[in-house]
């Protein structure tokens, strides 16, 4: 079965939803939101149970709606998850899933999506993966051969089946200051990261954050110097789970190893210590293996934008994969700015909307 629409997003989460948004209210181009979970959420389905976010909801929430408040606490991912429900479904949102996109390819004009509901023609694609559905894995000499547990963040479900346990933590990002806190209660945590960490003002929150993002969009949208981003201030955002660790002393970094033993980790001063698993705080990459045959990514690998537009291929827009698609743009709130300009650039593109067949 072949499908016609004017603009195809693929990725039914946060970033979706703010483009679907301003699709419905900004414009009259037909559209489809493909997303390849089963239940609506995004990557907020794979959280860690503990896991917040750094800011009050109303500093969490997508165009057009404001997140509910919980209260005292900042939202937890339950909380994230039925909001984004509640918002795909108040603005008919026309999201299908469980669609998986396996490849994205040029035709004419526009494109042809290849998926397991069938083949959709589009004018235009908005490309939402995220970067949860790929996790990054350093390589390390002997990785293959520990006989430990080891997990990435990405999976890293609570921190029961860690107590007592020796228990490496990599990375030195927000994901591995909030599981080294976590840790540290019941485990005997080591924390390993390249340099030393970078807090954040104990003050900074979210709210922060999100100002420092829009100052430094607005400065670039009118031609003025980069003024620096978030990570000008640091890179560890305090919250109250990790500030009662450092306090505590149970937040001690030491020096990232360089390989492991079939038992454990060494460093390369020919110090080891036996360990029982270790988890992996490294990071994400771009989710993008869809548009391979689009071949849209520079000799050094890196994609090369307009905004969210894809220089090397017209009519292709990138959202929410970080700040190389707009500041703040892989955030809750940091999405808007970044949705509204995406669909002004599909408005001006796409004037004249293909209709949406009957069926």
């Amino acid at each position: 079965m072949e499908h016609q629409v004017d603009v195809a997003i693929i990725g039914g989460g946060q970033a979706g939803l703010a483009v679907g948004w301003y699709l419905r209210r900004r414009t009259d181009l037909s559209f489809v939101i493909l997303d390849d979970q089963h239940a609506p959420g995004g990557a907020w389905r794979h959280t860690w149970p503990s896991l917040r976010l750094f800011s009050p909801s109303s500093y969490s929430s997508l165009p057009g709606r404001l997140m509910p408040t919980t209260g005292a606490d900042n939202p937890d991912a339950a909380h994230v998850i039925d909001y984004l429900t509640d918002y795909e479904t108040r603005y008919d949102l026309p999201v299908r899933r469980p669609v998986h996109v396996s490849a994205v390819h040029r035709d004419g004009e526009g494109f042809r999506l290849e998926t397991i509901a069938g083949t959709w023609s589009a004018r235009a694609v908005v490309s939402a993966t995220g970067t949860w559905s790929q996790p990054f894995w350093p390589t390390v000499p002997g990785r293959r051969t520990f006989t430990g547990t080891q997990v990435h963040s990405a999976h890293y479900a609570g921190p029961a089946p860690y107590a007592g346990k020796r228990v490496v933590v990599v990375g030195g990002s927000n994901s591995g200051a909030q599981i080294a806190a976590e840790i540290a209660e019941d485990a005997e945590l080591i924390w390993c990261l390249e340099g030393e960490p970078h807090w954040l003002p104990d003050e900074v929150d979210g709210r922060e954050l999100f100002r420092v993002a829009t100052e430094r969009s607005r400065a670039l949208a009118a031609g003025q110097p980069d003024p620096g981003g978030v990570a000008a201030l640091g890179n560890i955002v305090v919250v109250r789970p990790v500030k009662h660790a450092r306090d505590a002393g149970l937040l001690r970094p030491i020096p990232m190893f360089d390989r492991f033993t079939t038992t454990g980790i060494a460093w390369p001063d020919g110090r080891e210590r036996e360990v029982d698993a270790v988890i992996w705080c490294t990071g994400f990459r771009p989710a993008l293996r869809h548009l391979r045959p689009l071949h849209v990514r520079e000799a050094d690998g890196t994609i090369r934008t307009d905004g969210t537009a894809s220089v090397q291929v017209p009519r292709l827009y990138l959202m929410g994969y970080g700040d190389w698609t707009g500041p703040g743009s892989a955030t809750l709130i940091g999405v808007g700015p970044t949705a509204k300009a995406t669909v002004a650039a599909l408005k001006r593109q796409l004037a004249t909307p293909t209709p949406v067949p009957t069926r």
